[in-house]
Order: C-alpha cells, then structure tokens, then sequence
C-alpha cells in the first residue's frame, strides 16, 4: 500500500484564468488580437483575446455573451438549416445578424476598431444537434463568416498568410513563416481527415479548439498540457480531442462527442424556475449558494448517472447524443469516438427532468447543486476511463478540462479526486488542469499558428516536458514524409474558401 498517497491532503486543483487586463499595454506592446466567435446552443459569445507576442500568454480583453435562444426568429422567405439542442431555429440570415451584433458590442466594450485594432477572427459553433450530417457544419461556418464581413471584418482577417508579405510590419519580427508553414496542425497535432476533421465527427474543430485552448491556458499554471493529452469541453455538448505522442506533430487518436452541459440543463428544466424547454442552469446558478455534496445529492448523482450512457460510439451510429458522426471514417483514421449520451440522442433527457423536480420539491437548491456537480465529475472519470479502456489514454497523458459544465462550482476539486480513483498518476493535480474560455483561447493559438508565429521559448507544440520542436518541424516539411501529410503545405483554393465562407465544402 501507497501510505504517501493514503495520508496526504486531498489535491489542489490547478484552474487557469488570466490576470486583468490592462488596455493602456494594447498600445505599449506587442499584442496579437483575436476574436472567437462562438456560436453554440445555449450562449453566442465573442471574446476578444490578446496574446503578448514575447511570451505567448493570452490575456481576456472582452467577452460578451447572449443567450443564443434570444436570437430573432425567421423572417418570411428564410430557409431554417438549423436548430438548436432545445429546438431555437436559426436561419443563415438569423445567424449572421446575431454575429455581427455580438462583434461590434464587444468591440465597442472594448474600445477596438474591428477594421484597424483586429488582428485575426476565428468562427466556431457547438450548433450541430438537428444537422443530418458533420458536413453540412460547413455550411454554418458560412453563416458565421457572413456575419463577420457585416460587423466590417476584413476578409483577410479569415484567412491563413501565405507569404510574409501577408503579414503585418509589427508582426514580422515574430513570425516563422519563412521557416515552417502551417499544414494544418493547431498547437502541432493534425485533425483526423481534411481541413477541418468533420468528415469524422461534426464538432471536431471545437475539440480542435478547446485542446489548442487548454494547451495556451496551462501556461498561467505548473501543469504542462502538451502531446499527448486528452481534452474535455463541457459545453451543452460535450467535445474534445485524444492526441498521440508523435514527434514533430502529434495524430488525433481520439474524439469525444454527445451532450455535456445539457445533462444538469435537463435536470434544472424540471424544477419549474426555468423555461421547461430552452431553461438553462446558467439562470439560477448563484456563486453565493454552496452546493452540498452530501449522502442525498450522492444519492441523486447516481440516479442521474444511471441514465447517463458513456461508451465507445458503436459502429451503427450516425448520430451519438445529437452530435452526427461517422464512425466508419474514425476507423479508417484510426480515432477511438468517446460518447455520451442519455438513452439514445437524448431520448432520456425528460426522466432527468423528472429528477429535477423531485430533488427541488422535497430538497433544495443546494442539493441540486451538489448532485449536478458530483455527476458531471463522474462524467469526466467515466469519459477518461473509456479511454484507458480503448488504450488511447495512458500515465503519460495530461487532462484538461474547460466549458460551463466542467470548471464551475466545485467541479474541479471533484473531478480532480475522481480521476485519481483511477490510479493513473502518482501527483495528480499536476497532469490535470482547468481552463477557462478554452475556446476562445484556442481560436487565438489556431490564429498564430495559421501566421506561423509562434514562442520557441515558452513553445506550445511537442512533447510534454520536451523543447522546443522547430528543427523537427523544419526537418519534416522539409522531407520526402510530408507528402503523405492530410494537410496541403499551403492552403489551395478550397481550403481558402472554406475559412471565409467563399462556399461549401463537398
């Protein structure tokens, strides 16, 4: 027996979040701009990141957030392509005006001109529950894309640089791009097939961006979040990436898919404080009320979990807790699809509810809190279980977590204390980190490293406690191997129109 482990204090868990930002320094320094701009089920954010180019530390300049269920209905004449998980429809037109207020509120906020102070603009959506299959998420980043060109983004603010000439005069000191080119690999890991990897799974470029984001939000922190790790974005619905320990970029080995944050949504949906079908525990959550993670809302917790369903996606599935997929096309890229879901394509959702009204009526809030929390950290344990079951996850690979359902309340310590019923870390509060806004600090890495700018010193690519890999990289590109890349040196016709909305992919 361990006595080290048995007699020493619970673990800390490390929750990453960026100082205050000062606006005085956007002028003084070398700030790199980025907005994400998120479209997702239950909030349409845009948060305005800046990166200081000498240490590649990401600051949160503005994040403004509406709930997307706000969004003005269809107007006569307007197809609806999509819904919402709680059913909001949303049309092309719908969204691109949602996008563009969302941009110049939080540019107004912030006091930044979207034509002149704006480096890069990254689009992103979790709004894939009533799409028929993960290409057609394409066609919604469209939609994105035209709202950005009304708020006044400039179509180069899109796009990857294809020479330094593209890049800007205060930036060229910091680029690489004469050195190595960006093939398609954020924070040195390729998606499983494509430009994007939804041919895999329709929320990969989330998973994409929330690994990226994690990775940059584990500096503020003494975990290191490099390959291979897995990450976990406990948005409404769940994403998020496996990634190898290949050298100089690593593969994705793993995707995770299916509902998240709308597992204590559904429960919430029941107590009657709520809108019973667009409800949302973001409108009752209150910092000051202090969950109690007693023998009742244990015994809630696992209730719920009875009916929540993690597994490896079965090959029949085309859809897995909402989220299309194809598993076919993992296999032949070799990914493991983590799922999870509530009975199937969350046909289980109102027996949540159904909880939710019990625990209300005959408890309180604080057990409610205290039940949602427990579940969503045994969702986190059950989630990495699968992958050590599936042998995509190992002692070596670093957790990270970020979305609503995933880093508030206590859902860090007890997620931290899950995981280390696993027996996979001897320290396991230095493999496991908590980000915030993972998203939007992953659109401001993909931004860089579209522009091949990026900290040899502080470096976000390679290997967990390993250097820097830019000789790698260059040895690579530079190689015979790189032809058999899934990514194009530089970005072809296609491939450009993809990231502006020029049309959609096949």
């Amino acid at each position: 027996m361990n006595f080290g482990r048995l007699f020493r204090s619970k673990p800390s868990p490390r929750v990453a979040s960026s100082p205050p930002f000062n606006y005085l320094d956007l002028r003084l320094k070398p700030f790199y701009i980025v907005a994400s701009v998120e479209v997702g089920n239950t909030t349409t954010k845009c948060v305005l990141t800046a990166t200081d180019m000498n240490n590649g530390k990401t600051y949160i300049v503005d994040k403004t957030v509406k709930m997307t269920r706000d969004v003005r209905g269809p107007k006569p004449g307007e197809d609806v392509f999509a819904h919402t998980i709680n059913g909001t429809p949303l049309t092309r037109e719908s969204i691109a005006e949602l996008v563009k207020n969302t941009l110049i509120e939080s540019h107004d906020k912030a006091r930044l001109n979207i034509k002149t102070d704006l480096h890069f603009v990254v689009r992103s959506t979790g709004v894939v529950a009533e799409l028929d299959s993960p290409d057609q998420v394409g066609a919604f980043i469209q939609a994105l894309a035209q709202g950005c060109l009304d708020a006044g983004v400039p179509p180069r603010l899109m796009t990857p640089a294809m020479s330094i000439h593209n890049i800007l005069e205060r930036f060229k000191n910091y680029t690489l791009i004469e050195k190595v080119i960006f093939m398609g690999a954020v924070a040195s890991c390729f998606p499983p097939q494509g430009s994007t990897g939804v041919e895999v799974v329709a929320n990969e470029m989330e998973g994409e961006l929330a690994t990226a984001g994690i990775k940059e939000g584990s500096r503020w922190t003494d975990v290191d979040f490099r390959n291979p790790c897995l990450s976990m974005d406990f948005g409404t619905t769940l994403d998020g990436r496996v990634t190898s320990g290949d050298l100089p970029y690593a593969y994705t080995i793993g995707n995770l898919l299916g509902l998240a944050g709308a597992i204590p949504d559904a429960v919430v949906q029941g107590t009657g404080l709520v809108d019973k079908k667009t409800g949302a525990t973001l409108d009752i959550f209150n910092g000051n009320t202090k969950p109690d993670y007693g023998k009742e809302a244990q015994q809630y917790a696992d209730q719920i979990d009875e009916l929540v369903r993690i597994e490896k996606v079965p090959a029949s599935r085309t859809k897995y807790g909402l989220v299309p997929v194809c598993p076919d096309a993992a296999a032949q890229n070799n990914v493991v699809l983590i799922g999870c879901d509530v009975g199937v394509n969350g046909s289980d959702l109102p027996k949540l509810a159904k909880i939710g009204e019990d625990i209300y009526r005959s408890k309180n809030l604080k057990i409610l809190f205290g039940a949602l929390d427990i579940t969503m950290a045994h969702t986190a344990r059950r989630l990495v279980q699968v992958g050590v079951e599936e042998g995509v996850v190992s002692k070596d690979t670093a957790l990270g977590v970020t979305g609503r359902a995933g880093i508030s309340g206590g859902k860090p310590s007890l997620i931290l204390e899950e995981i280390e019923k696993l027996g996979l870390y001897e320290k396991v509060e230095r493999n496991v980190v908590f980000v915030d806004d993972g998203l939007a600090r992953g659109a401001a890495v993909m931004a860089r490293c579209m522009n091949s700018m990026g900290t040899p010193k502080n470096p976000l690519g390679g290997l967990r406690g390993g250097k820097c890999i830019l000789k790698q990289r260059m040895d690579f590109e530079s190689s015979k191997s790189n032809a058999a890349v899934p990514q194009m040196a530089k970005p072809d016709k296609e491939t450009k129109d993809y990231f502006t909305g020029g049309h959609k992919r096949a």
